[in-house]
């Protein structure tokens, strides 16, 4: 019992610390940002596509002590990811200054997938490595 519980907490704590963080940042009431409104809203959108593409990475590293899954971990990666962000937009609906918004959550998503993407595609461009 006691190595199972170890080996969870080593699979799982970081991908709970991050969303312990995400967590934090959605109950902020106001980020911090930057004068130019353009600028501001891209910086915060890539912060969103940025903290998604390392939680699936960490749920994908959390996935892979587990043999048998019934789906690939990358594919539940991805949907734990999915579910995440959209608990993460629920929660900001009820926090005063911010808003929940599905552009968000596709934002979250794309996110998510070219962060479990990324890797495999770097690997299939490195010459001599790739298939």
């Amino acid at each position: 019992m006691r190595g199972s519980l170890k080996l969870a907490v080593r699979a799982w704590g970081p991908a709970i610390l991050w969303m312990a963080f995400l967590f934090y940042l959605s109950a902020q009431s106001h980020l911090p940002g930057v004068p130019e409104a353009w600028l501001d809203i891209l910086m915060k959108k890539t912060a969103h596509f940025l903290s998604y593409a390392v939680l699936a990475r960490l749920y994908l590293r959390a996935l892979g002590v587990y043999k048998g899954l019934p789906l690939a971990p990358a594919l539940l990666a991805l949907f734990l990811a999915a579910v995440y962000a959209a608990t993460d937009e629920f929660h900001q609906y009820f926090v005063p200054g911010r808003t929940s918004s599905l552009t968000d959550w596709i934002i979250d998503c794309g996110g998510a997938a070219v962060g479990l993407l990324a890797p495999k595609v770097a690997e299939r461009l490195r010459p001599g490595l790739g298939g």
